[in-house]
C-alpha cells in the first residue's frame, strides 16, 4: 500500500514507524522536519499534491486548524484519509465531518485517535498485555483499508460504524485526554467483565 504522511510530529513519526513495510511519503509544513522523518522511515519526501496523488490512504497529522488550507486545494477524490486528530475542548460540527467537506470524493476513516503517541510505537501497542483496540468510523471500503493497517501494528480493529459516528470518538477523547492530563487512568472506566 502506498501511504502518505501528511504531518512530521509525533503522531506521523510513530504510526509511519509501524507501517514501514508500506511505501511510505512524507510531507509537512517544514522541510527540515520532514527530511528528518523520511531519512528515519526509509520514505520519500514529497510535496502534499504529489504525494496526494500517488498514494493509496493518507494519514492526517497535522493540527486541525491547518486542515481545511491543506486539504482544500487537493485532488483526494478516491483516496482514504486516515483522520487521526483531535481537538479537546473544540464543540460543533466533528473534524471527521469537516475533513470530508474539504475534500469532496475522498473517504474519511476517524481512527488512531484514542492512545498517546508512546502508545502506537510500542510493537504491538497494548495494555496489560492486552492488543489495543482501535475504533474506526467510516464507510466500508474504507474502513477495510484502516483495518489492514491496525492490523500492521498488531492492534484490533473495532468498526464502530459511518462517519456520522465519528464525532461521538472525538468527544470521548476530549473526556479521556481530559483524564490522562488530571492524573486518572482513563482505561479503569472499561473494565472487562
Amino acid at each position: 500500500m502506498r501511504i502518505a504522511l501528511f504531518g512530521t510530529g509525533g503522531m506521523a513519526s510513530a504510526l509511519g514507524g509501524q507501517w514501514q513495510r508500506h511505501e511510505l511519503t512524507v510531507s509537512g509544513r517544514s522541510p527540515e522536519h520532514a527530511d528528518a522523518l523520511a531519512g528515519t522511515l526509509g520514505a520519500t519526501v514529497l510535496p502534499w499534491a504529489e504525494a496526494a496523488a500517488r498514494a493509496d490512504a493518507i494519514l492526517l497529522a497535522v493540527p486541525v486548524d491547518a486542515l481545511e488550507a491543506l486539504l482544500t486545494p487537493l485532488d483526494l477524490a478516491g483516496k482514504v484519509l486516515l483522520d487521526c486528530t483531535n481537538a479537546p475542548g473544540q464543540t460543533g460540527e466533528p473534524v471527521a465531518t469537516r475533513i470530508a467537506g474539504y475534500a469532496p470524493g475522498a473517504s474519511v476513516v476517524k481512527a488512531f485517535n484514542l492512545a498517546p503517541t508512546d502508545v502506537w510505537r510500542q510493537t504491538p501497542p497494548s495494555f496489560e498485555g492486552q492488543p489495543l483496540g482501535v475504533p474506526l468510523c467510516g464507510d466500508p471500503d474504507a474502513v477495510a483499508v484502516a483495518t489492514e493497517l491496525v492490523h500492521d501494528i498488531g492492534g484490533t480493529p473495532l468498526p464502530a460504524g459511518g462517519l456520522d459516528r465519528a464525532a461521538l470518538l472525538e468527544a470521548t477523547a476530549g473526556l479521556v485526554i481530559r483524564l490522562w492530563f488530571t492524573g486518572f487512568d482513563a482505561r479503569s472506566m472499561l473494565m472487562a467483565a
